[in-house]
C-alpha cells in the first residue's frame, strides 16, 4: 500500500487508457512511470450493468477485484490513451 501511495503523492507525470473487455465493461487506468515501468496506481471498472468499482492504495480490493499488481504495458496491452478529464469523469462518478 505505501509503494502505491508515494507513487501517487509523488508523481509529476501520469498516463491514462481505456479498456474494453469481453463482458461489455469498461476499465479505465491511471499509470504512473517507475523504475521504467508503467505503474497502474488508479483502476475503475464500469461495468455492463453500470455498477463502478475503484481501485487505488485506498482501497486495494474487495469482494468485486482489486488494483492490478502488474505493470502495463500499452504497446502490447488492448488500452486506448484518454485524457485525464475523461478519466477524472469516470473515477468521481
Amino acid at each position: 500500500m505505501a509503494y502505491y501511495r508515494a507513487l501517487d503523492e509523488c508523481a509529476t507525470l501520469r498516463h491514462h487508457f481505456r479498456h474494453a473487455d469481453e463482458e461489455g465493461g469498461l476499465w479505465y487506468i491511471e499509470a504512473v512511470p517507475d523504475r521504467g515501468e508503467l505503474i497502474v496506481i488508479k483502476q475503475a471498472e464500469l461495468t455492463a450493468a453500470g455498477q463502478l468499482h475503484r481501485y487505488s492504495w485506498e482501497h486495494l480490493e474487495d469482494e468485486h477485484g482489486g488494483l492490478t499488481d502488474q505493470a502495463t504495458d500499452p504497446e502490447q496491452d488492448p488500452l486506448a490513451a484518454i485524457s485525464a478529464e475523461e478519466f477524472q469523469r469516470v473515477w468521481t462518478r
